[in-house]
């Protein structure tokens, strides 16, 4: 709930931003000088690549939590059995010992989003964000195609 409290705000905010950034855009395109045009120009630009953004990410959270939501209910989540730390986050070096599982079974079936899914899931405890994005992007991919 924190985490949509949180969203809901960053919109929010990127919203009062556009506004105010249109706003100045506007009036530093009625100035008329080159700077002050091109800055203006700038100030219509920058939101919409901000904005674009926000969307890519907010659009990827929701994907990503609907597969899990869908995985869970079909039992398929990886259960809890991996030690944690004191921060709460799993053990890397625990969830390192249990990857090659997750990744052979995402070699085996490869065009199934769920494999995908727990691949990303496995990277993320992992501690590899990156790679657990691109799983996951994988995982959304895949179940949008079937």
């Amino acid at each position: 709930m924190r985490t949509k409290a949180a969203v809901a705000v960053m919109v929010a905010l990127l919203a009062l931003y556009l506004v105010f950034a249109i706003r100045y855009g506007l009036v530093l395109i009625g100035v008329g000088e080159p700077v002050a045009v091109s800055l203006g120009i700038a100030l219509f630009i920058l939101p919409l690549i901000a904005g674009w953004a926000l969307v890519a990410e907010v659009l990827f959270a929701v994907r990503a939590e609907r597969l899990g939501v869908l995985l869970d209910a079909e039992g398929g989540l990886p259960n809890g059995e991996l030690p944690l730390r004191p921060s709460g986050r799993i053990d890397p070096a625990a969830a390192a010992a249990v990857f090659p599982a997750y990744q052979a079974a995402t070699e085996a079936a490869p065009d199934d989003w769920r494999t995908w899914f727990r691949l990303g899931l496995a990277y993320d405890a992992a501690g590899d964000r990156r790679r657990a994005r691109w799983a996951t992007r994988q995982a959304i991919a895949l179940s949008r195609a079937g």
